[in-house]
């Protein structure tokens, strides 16, 4: 059973239905196979990097 992993920003549960919804098909079409695991991490803006800054600072500054 593949098993795919994402990391990224928190998102509302609408959002994550239709992102595990998209990810198994296109995994399931590819494999050939039935099961697919996904799993979602979210990851707060002040815990990632993103060309050596903070993502939370970059945002910050686009913001203001």
């Amino acid at each position: 059973m593949p098993t795919v992993i994402i990391e990224g920003p928190k998102a509302d549960a609408e959002i994550k239905r239709e992102l595990v919804r998209r990810i198994t098909e296109v995994v399931r079409e590819v494999y050939k196979v039935h099961h697919v695991s996904v799993i979602i991490h979210e990851n707060e803006p002040e815990n990632v990097g993103v060309d050596g800054e903070l993502l939370s600072d970059v945002i910050a500054r686009r913001k203001g």
